[in-house]
Parts: C-alpha cells; structure tokens; sequence
C-alpha cells in the first residue's frame, strides 16, 4: 500500500487484533480500561460506551466519570468498577461539552492523559489533543475535526471534510501527531507515519445517536487489552482502531439483519458485538 493510497481492512486481519482469553489470564491480564465519559445531560453516553466496552471482551471496566451518571451505568453494567484503580487505556469525552467542564471534570481529563497509556478521545474531549503523553487516537466526525482543525488555525469548514474526508483525516493525523479516526459512511483511519485505512459502512442505519459512543468504547477495550504493544509499535494504534470500526460495522449489520434489515439503536449494535467477536476467533 502506497502513502497516499487507502488500504482495506479484512476480517482476517481484524482478527489478528483480537485476544483470545488464555487459561493462565485473569481481569488484569485480559485488560482494564477506564471511560471518563458521560454528563448530567448525556448519561448514556457513558452507559453506551461502558457497555459496548463489556462486550468486546476486555477484563474489567472502570467507570471514572461523573458521579451524577455513576447509577445509570450500575444499573445497566453492575459489573462495571467504579473505584479508583488500575487502568491500562482511556476513553475521554464521550457525552461530554467541552465548553462546560467543570474544574474537576477537567483535572480527571488531564490526569488521565498525563498518565502515559493509550487514550481514546471523543467528542467533548477533542480540544485536548496534544497534551497527551500517551499512544492517542482521535474519533471526530467531520463537523469536529473541522472545529477542531479549525481551532488550531488549520482552515477548514465542515464542506471542506465532506468534500475530501481521507485528505483532511490524512491532514489531521500529520498536524496533530495522533491516529485520526473520521467518521462517516466511509470512515477513515490514519496515522502520522502514513498508514490508511478506509472501511466503508456496512449499513447506514448506523447514522443514529449513540452510536459513536459505542465505537468508542469497543475501541478503548481493544486498546486496553492490547496495551503493551502499543507502546513499541507506531502503527498498532491505527490497527486497532481499524479493527474497531470493523467489529462497530459488523456489529451494526447483524444487528439490522435480526429485524429483516430494519432500524437499530446503539444499544442493539452493542448487543451485536459478541458474535462478531466470537466470528472472528472463529
């Protein structure tokens, strides 16, 4: 695959991504990642994510996030930690407003990402890129990488990524320094070093809310229980993210194929994940 050329991402290779549980594994081993997501005004979107994160495999989640939303994701998730403890990837913003942060939710944010391990930004958390110290990938949709390029005097308006998403996703990737996940019927993944990736949508009833959180929270699972290469690998954060989007849109099919192609909701994709899982390992 060429720099300047889009590749594939296959089954088999998102496969290679996911862990298989092994008889000497405990939680710890399989993986701990942490969400700081959610908010008085969008707790399900850390209930989403949380879920999705259970459900891709990992050993435990740990819900930091605010204590407002802490019921809604144990009574949903009851399994779901909400202690402080060890974590091994984050996932920040999700169902957050950055322009409404409060002074803790905004030192539990940068906390996490002085922490040095990998960290999945989202939404709300999108305006800290660049005070990570950790492998760190971006997951806007094309209205939020043109604020956000736009607020690091980059010019770009939302038509200008809709008009040539894989440009600007490439662009941002090479400006911000971090894996850059775009979303959209085609979502592209890319890198600094110039690995790309284009995974088209395997079903456009995935345009609905709740979704992107659930992407989030398969991809901070894959992160977590993939945590120690990604600290010697430049690349391996951009195939973990082009495996999540594999499993989100995998997920997002049977899910639709269970109600005869019909509509679903992001708790129904999240619901889906485990089959995909369980296809993959075959």
């Amino acid at each position: 695959m060429g720099r300047d050329s889009w590749g594939q991402w296959s089954a088999a290779e998102a496969a290679d991504w996911i862990r298989r549980p092994a008889a000497d594994d405990d939680k710890y081993r399989r993986g701990v990642v942490g969400l700081f997501t959610g908010s008085a005004e969008y707790p399900g979107a850390a209930v989403l994510g949380v879920e999705a994160a259970h459900r891709t495999g990992v050993g435990m989640v740990r819900y930091a996030g605010p204590k407002a939303v802490r019921a809604a994701v144990l009574a949903h998730r009851p399994e779901t930690v909400v202690q402080p403890g060890r974590v091994q990837a984050w996932v920040l913003g999700s169902g957050l407003d950055a322009g409404h942060r409060s002074f803790l939710t905004s030192g539990e944010l940068q906390h996490a990402l002085a922490s040095g391990l990998p960290v999945v930004l989202d939404a709300g958390a999108l305006d800290l890129v660049g005070t990570h110290t950790g492998p760190t990938v971006i997951t806007p949709h094309a209205g939020e990488l043109a604020r956000l390029l736009s607020s690091r005097e980059i010019d770009a308006t939302v038509d200008d990524v809709r008009a040539d998403p894989g440009a600007w996703a490439a662009r941002a990737a090479r400006e911000l320094r971090v894996v850059t996940l775009l979303k959209g019927a085609t979502t592209y993944v890319c890198d600094p070093e110039g690995t790309r990736f284009a995974l088209h949508a395997s079903t456009h009833w995935l345009a609905a809310a709740g979704t992107g959180d659930v992407l989030a929270g398969i991809l901070g699972a894959l992160a977590a229980t993939h945590h120690e290469i990604l600290s010697t690998d430049a690349t391996a954060l951009t195939r973990i993210a082009a495996t999540a989007v594999f499993v989100h849109g995998e997920a997002a099919r049977l899910a639709s194929d269970h109600v005869a192609g019909g509509p679903i909701t992001a708790l129904d994709l999240a619901g889906a994940i485990p089959r995909v899982v369980g296809s993959l390992l075959g």
